[in-house]
């Protein structure tokens, strides 16, 4: 998942995730910089050319973006 340190949104997410009890990895794109910062910047613009947050990839397969709460639970199915 690719989020925001700051974001309401991505926050509820990893709370709904967890809750859920599905295992996932977060990058924070505000904290990160340099070329770690280029190449998240670059994953996020291939899964969501919108850039908006989060932006939750699935298996390399698929993407969720922003807080949909029933595609998220859909995972867990």
């Amino acid at each position: 998942m690719l989020a925001l340190s700051t974001c309401i949104w991505c926050r509820k997410t990893k709370k709904l995730l967890s809750s859920l009890g599905l295992a996932y990895e977060f990058v924070d794109v505000d904290l990160v910089e340099g070329k770690e910062r280029d190449e998240v910047l670059q994953t996020l613009s291939k899964w969501n050319p919108d850039g908006s947050f989060p932006t939750i990839i699935v298996d390399n397969s698929r993407c969720i973006r922003g807080f949909d709460e029933e595609e998220i639970k859909g995972l867990a199915a």
